[in-house]
């Protein structure tokens, strides 16, 4: 049996859960990106949670590291460049990357478009995404924008830690 449960009612996790794709929460992101809530914590019972970013040429958070939960993002189109500590490596369409919490890193994609898979375990990530971006249900706020204090609460709030502008 799937439980099926749109975005912002509450079940508890006992059995497969489903979510088709215009069930899943999309989130205003950086540069004018896009951030799918694929898996939350309430879908997964606090143990993962998996996103999926659209993201435009030149996209790249601030150099971070996060401190409650490892990562692994899975480059599904498009390429990037990727720095986790100081080392500067190409990321092609298929590549994936596990980053263990507390590992400094950051990215930059060099594409037109982008579309990367993200994981992270456990769970709680979204919070972020939630806390700083704005859901693409509502309505825009005028002059809405993540400014660096924005994200700097979210980050602070939910285990991220900034170490640094992008990259």
């Amino acid at each position: 049996m799937i439980t099926r449960r749109p975005y912002g009612t509450e079940t508890a996790v006992t059995m497969a859960y489903l979510a088709q794709p215009d069930q899943q929460q999309k989130l205003e992101w950086l540069d004018g990106g896009q951030f799918a809530v694929l898996l939350d914590s309430a879908a997964t019972d606090g143990q993962l949670t998996v996103g999926r970013f659209t993201v435009n040429k030149g996209e790249a958070p601030p150099y971070h590291m996060h401190t409650r939960e490892d990562e692994v993002f899975m480059l599904l189109k498009g390429t990037a460049l990727l720095w986790c500590d100081d080392e500067e490596m190409e990321l092609s369409e298929g590549g994936i990357v596990y980053l263990p919490r507390n590992v400094p890193h950051g990215y930059r994609i060099t594409s037109d478009t982008a579309d990367l898979l993200m994981m992270c375990t456990p769970a709680g990530i979204e919070g972020m995404f939630r806390h700083a971006g704005r859901d693409l249900a509502s309505p825009r706020p005028e002059g809405f924008e993540i400014s660096p204090e924005r994200l700097a609460e979210a980050t602070d709030k939910y285990g991220q830690i900034i170490l640094g502008p992008p990259r």
